[in-house]
């Protein structure tokens, strides 16, 4: 049985809790977490409460723990399971900046102790079909890559008030997924272009981007996420994968080669039947996808690989570290109304760190 706490008890954190709490190979060693919430949370599910985690961690020894807080307190959490020789995931982002997530990396390395970033959308049964479809080369060489994130968030979801600050919108809370998605399938990032918007609701905070992506092996991208906009297009639906959304199944990516083109997550693959066709022929349509465990328990049967040494992580906290990297550069460039390279972003976060 494998011992796993779980630090931070809350939307997130309790639904690892309750993911935790259905697995058969899997017991929650403690929930830490000061709140009242934790506190009847651990009560329901029979495990014992802390508040600090600094002492959980010496009274329990976990074999594991599970990040769940906010995002200012990833990387002491994580350097405090570090420290200790424990192996943990952390919830996305890997950190609240460049300079933190550099620290995780560089601790975690030197230390020898896995670290997982929490970016669920790697273990998807739809990513990772189009992820084998790629590393086949059913669609050639990669030429270019357009997708969306757009859905409606309601009214209430913005009482909380760090949701309307900077850092609380849509970047940093919904596109740094598909940020991490475009990593993982099409390439790393060389430098993008976008545009922020607030116009519609009139908050601090984001609610709107298009972006522009050029990626090192020379495909380009586009992209545009919104939550404010009424749409089936976003991962959270087409994939019906996600833990609060209804299923609309459909496409929300699409990826084209020389070859061929794919759209995830209806994973319909579109080629010509010839070799030497071209545009003025049509196309044949094939399936590409496969079934597949679910994201989020796929996710937790792959951390306890990682805590018992059997895997690597499929996310490190220097691939997290990238991701926030990209993501954070989506800001900048529409503040500063310039081209941002990922090696600006992630030199200057190393200098910092």
């Amino acid at each position: 049985m494998t011992r796993i706490a779980l630090l931070g008890a809350g939307l997130i954190g309790r639904e690892h809790a309750e993911l935790l709490a259905s697995h058969p190979d899997v017991s929650i060693a403690a929930i830490c977490d000061p709140s009242p919430e934790a506190a009847a949370l651990a009560e329901r599910l029979s495990v014992p409460h802390r508040a600090d985690y600094a002492s959980m961690l010496d009274e329990m020894r976990p074999d594991g723990v599970i990040v769940a807080l906010p995002n200012r307190l990833h990387a002491p959490a994580a350097l405090a399971c570090i420290e200790r020789g424990i192996a943990c995931l952390i919830e996305k982002p890997v950190a609240d900046t460049i300079a933190s997530a550099a620290t995780i990396a560089e601790a975690a390395e030197q230390a020898g102790v896995p670290v997982l970033v929490g970016h669920q959308r790697r273990h998807s049964p739809d990513i990772r079909a189009a992820k084998q479809t790629i590393d086949a080369g059913e669609l050639g060489e990669l030429v270019a890559v357009n997708g969306m994130t757009l859905f409606d968030k309601p009214a209430n979801y913005f009482n909380m008030e760090w949701r309307k600050k900077l850092g609380g919108g849509v970047l940093l809370i919904n596109l740094i997924h598909d940020i991490d998605v475009l990593r993982y399938l099409v390439g790393e990032i060389d430098s993008i272009r976008a545009f922020t918007s607030n116009a519609r609701r009139g908050f601090e905070v984001e609610d709107t981007a298009s972006l522009s992506i050029r990626f090192v092996n020379g495909v380009l991208g586009t992209f545009i996420v919104s939550d404010n906009a009424v749409s089936p297009w976003a991962w959270e639906y087409t994939s019906g994968e996600a833990l609060y959304h209804p299923t609309q199944p459909g496409p929300c990516l699409f990826l084209a080669g020389r070859k061929a083109a794919l759209s995830v997550s209806d994973m319909y693959l579109w080629r010509h039947s010839g070799q030497d066709e071209h545009w003025q022929h049509p196309l044949v349509r094939e399936f590409r996808g496969v079934g597949g465990a679910p994201t989020y328990r796929k996710q937790l049967e792959h951390f306890v690989a990682v805590i018992q040494r059997k895997e690597k992580p499929l996310i490190t906290a220097r691939d997290g570290m990238a991701t926030l990297a990209a993501t954070l550069a989506v800001d900048r460039a529409a503040r500063e109304d310039r081209t941002i390279t990922l090696a600006e972003m992630l030199s200057e976060g190393r200098a910092a760190a």
